[in-house]
C-alpha cells in the first residue's frame, strides 16, 4: 500500500517515514501542499498523513481540493491546533480523521489502519473474535460487553493478533510489526505483553487460552466454537 505523508518539520517527516515503511508501506513526503498536489495526481495512493500548516497550499485547502476534485483518498490530518473548532474545521474540509501533536505513534497506527480497513471493505468499524470486540475508532475494547483499558501497545498488539485470527505470529515478526528500530525491544517484552493482554482478558471471563501459544512458533487467537 503506498501512503503520502504531507508535513514540513522534517523530523516528524522522517519519524512516519520511518514507522511506515517498518510496516511494509511505500511512502512518498511532500513537504509543501503544491508538491502534494503534483503526487496525487500522478499516483494512487491508500492514505494521506496530512499536516495543516504547509507552505504554498495549506492542509485545509489541500484536502478540500481533493474532495471537490472527487478523490476519495482517507486523509488523517496531524496538527498542533487542538480546539473543538479546529477539528471541526478539519474534519468540514474533508479529513477522515484527525489528530493532535504530539501524538503517540502507535495510536497513530492504529488510526492509519483503521482509515485503510474501512476503505478496503466499507465495513463495520468494529474488528471482533468471538465475544471480544475492538474500536480502532475509539481505541475501546469490550469482552461480554465489559470494557477493557489498554495501554496503546497492548491495543495495538491485540489488534494484530485479532486481525491475523489463526494465523500464527512468531515474537520476532511481531516485533517488526508493532516497534520501530530504535526500540531495541527482545521477545521477553513480547512475552510481557501477552501475559498482560491474558491476564486483562481473563479479569473479565475470556478463557485463559483465548490467545493461544504454538510452541516454537508464536501466538495466535484461540478457535471460535
Amino acid at each position: 500500500m503506498r501512503i503520502l505523508v504531507v508535513e514540513d518539520d522534517v523530523q516528524i517527516a522522517d519519524m512516519l517515514t520511518e514507522a511506515l515503511t517498518n510496516r511494509q508501506f511505500n511512502v512518498d513526503v511532500a513537504q509543501d501542499g503544491e508538491n502534494a498536489w503534483e503526487l496525487v495526481e500522478i499516483y494512487e495512493y491508500d492514505l494521506v498523513l496530512l499536516d495543516i500548516t504547509l507552505p504554498k497550499i495549506n492542509g485545509l485547502l489541500f484536502c478540500q481540493k481533493l474532495r471537490d476534485r472527487n478523490f476519495t483518498i482517507p486523509v488523517l490530518m496531524l496538527t498542533a491546533r487542538d480546539t473543538v473548532a479546529d477539528k471541526i474545521i478539519g474534519l468540514d474540509a474533508g479529513a477522515d480523521a484527525y489528530m493532535v501533536k504530539p501524538f503517540d505513534l502507535e495510536e497513530l497506527m492504529a488510526q492509519v489502519r483503521a482509515l485503510l480497513r474501512r476503505r478496503g471493505n466499507g465495513a463495520s468499524s468494529k474488528l471482533c473474535w468471538g465475544s471480544l470486540c475492538l474500536n480502532p475508532i475509539t481505541y475501546e475494547v469490550t469482552y461480554d460487553d465489559k470494557i477493557l483499558y489498554f495501554t496503546p501497545k497492548e491495543y495495538a498488539l491485540l489488534e494484530l493478533l485479532v486481525t491475523n485470527g489463526r494465523r500464527v505470529l512468531s515474537r520476532p515478526g511481531i516485533i517488526e510489526r508493532l516497534w520501530s528500530v530504535d526500540e531495541f525491544p527482545t521477545e521477553e517484552a513480547v512475552k510481557t505483553h501477552i501475559r498482560t493482554l491474558r491476564q486483562k482478558l481473563r479479569s473479565v471471563g475470556a478463557p485463559g487460552d483465548f490467545i493461544e501459544t504454538v510452541h516454537g512458533l508464536g501466538y495466535r487467537m484461540k478457535r471460535l466454537e
